[in-house]
């Protein structure tokens, strides 16, 4: 059930994790911000053109009609997030869900302009005065332009960026821009600067089914009764061993490690579903034992057995499991993109007339012919028939640039003297000219009339 909300003051530490977890933040961010900006010859390199029903991706052009390979990478995506699951409990949380990268964004933003935790708490605690007033409206003007930036940029892998920028002010983009921009600026600055932790507690349906993939050899971040309890508050004069003699564990009960933690647990009540295993806490608990002259890893990354004096076990039935329906489908969905034929086209009789006669008392079938070259190359293509004796075309050349498609008229005509019964089946073949490793065979129907 849903527990009143308390605000969540998150305190910055330094340390080896979150400088790991602050690289990744910042590299998939750019990531993002960056690749709408990046051309590919005459488009950009990522482009998702939904109006022309057009998928591209650097060299390579993809169309609905092979969404069955979206739906394998999907597949390949759930069974990589099993696998880390299984192995490393929630990392993707914790490094690079974008739920976290915004919020980790939002918050750093905040740490810049109100400052550390206790002056943000004591910011919120004082009466509305000039100081606090500037200091909120730089964080909310600067969260906004982050959040217009964010959907301006999610619509630029719909729409080339470079152009929208430009009709965006001068309201001259299409109205669904506009309509996915503000929805994407709201839903960031809500989730990122208002909501935080709410989504990740709540919302995300991660959270509630991981739990019950975890395992007792589950890599997750945990506390160290054994060694911390009881905890309790000791001068730092005492050794370590003085420490021990008087009864206490290693844990000084400062709560650091819940005053950093971005979903706001307590890692010494045990594994919880909040926790994003982003290891805040164990940078937090080890700089303090640090201090203390203790050893670190009084919080770590760990496993219940190994907690236990258990030994883990990496490769067990499971992990494995996961692990080779990975690599068997990576390696199929890698021979299907290796396989892939840079050439497709369709073929549509015309409706109009089953056939006609010319004035050289040929039979005639004309044919609508949608070429698509899913190259990055410009090809001309050879065009040839076969399957009636006799048969011609009114041309043989298509020209194709790269990652277009064009459409043709082709009329093919036969002596009626081949034709001996309504419906014969013919094939059409597209061959580049200037690659003999790029062609495509097509079936489709010639109709005629019968000799009598």
């Amino acid at each position: 059930m849903y527990a009143k909300r308390r605000h969540l003051y998150v305190r910055e530490i330094k340390g080896l994790f979150q400088r790991l977890r602050r690289g990744s933040n910042w590299l998939l961010m750019l990531a993002f911000f960056l690749l709408p900006w990046w051309q590919w010859g005459d488009r950009p390199a990522i482009w998702f053109d939904l109006p022309g029903r057009e998928f591209h991706i650097f060299s390579a052009t993809f169309y609905p009609q092979e969404f069955i390979l979206l739906s394998w990478l999907l597949i390949i995506c759930a069974f990589g997030l099993f696998f880390i699951t299984v192995f490393a409990g929630r990392v993707w949380c914790g490094y690079t869900c974008p739920q976290s990268v915004w919020t980790f964004l939002f918050i750093w933003v905040e740490h810049r302009i109100e400052g550390p935790r206790h002056r943000r708490i004591k910011l919120d605690r004082q009466a509305m005065d000039r100081d606090k007033l500037a200091r909120k409206s730089a964080k909310h003007a600067v969260w906004l332009i982050i959040a217009l930036a964010t959907g301006v940029t999610f619509v630029g892998y719909f729409t080339p960026i470079r152009q929208l920028v430009v009709d965006l002010p001068t309201l001259e983009a299409h109205g669904w821009s506009y309509f996915w921009v503000g929805f994407f600026l709201v839903f960031t600055y809500l989730n990122a600067g208002w909501l935080r932790e709410q989504v990740c507690i709540y919302m995300c349906p991660y959270a509630r089914f991981q739990g019950v993939m975890f395992d007792r050899d589950t890599l997750i971040v945990s506390y160290d009764t054994a060694r911390g309890e009881p905890r309790g508050p000791r001068r730092k004069a005492l050794s370590h061993d003085d420490v021990r003699a008087q009864g206490l564990g290693d844990c000084i009960d400062c709560d650091l490690c819940v005053q950093v933690c971005p979903t706001g647990i307590d890692i010494r009540d045990g594994l919880q579903y909040e926790c994003i295993t982003c290891a805040a806490c164990i940078d937090a608990c080890d700089s303090v034992m640090d201090k203390m002259g203790y050893p670190r890893g009084l919080i770590r990354y760990t496993t219940e057995n190994a907690l236990e004096g258990k030994p883990t076990h990496i490769l067990r039935p499971r992990l494995l499991g996961y692990l080779a329906a990975l690599v068997v489908m990576i390696g199929v969905f890698a021979w299907f993109i290796a396989d892939r034929m840079p050439l497709d086209f369709e073929i549509e009789r015309d409706r109009n007339a089953l056939y006609q006669l010319t004035r050289e008392g040929r039979l005639s079938n004309v044919y609508t012919l949608t070429v698509r070259n899913r190259d990055d190359t410009h090809h001309v293509y050879r065009l040839d028939a076969s399957g009636l004796a006799g048969m011609t075309l009114d041309t043989d050349r298509i020209e194709v640039p790269a990652g277009a498609a064009r459409s043709r008229v082709v009329e093919i005509t036969v002596d009626p003297e081949q034709i001996d019964m309504p419906s014969h089946t013919i094939e059409l073949r597209l061959q580049a000219i200037d690659d003999d490793d790029i062609g495509l065979t097509r079936e489709t129907r010639f109709i005629g009339q019968t000799r009598r």
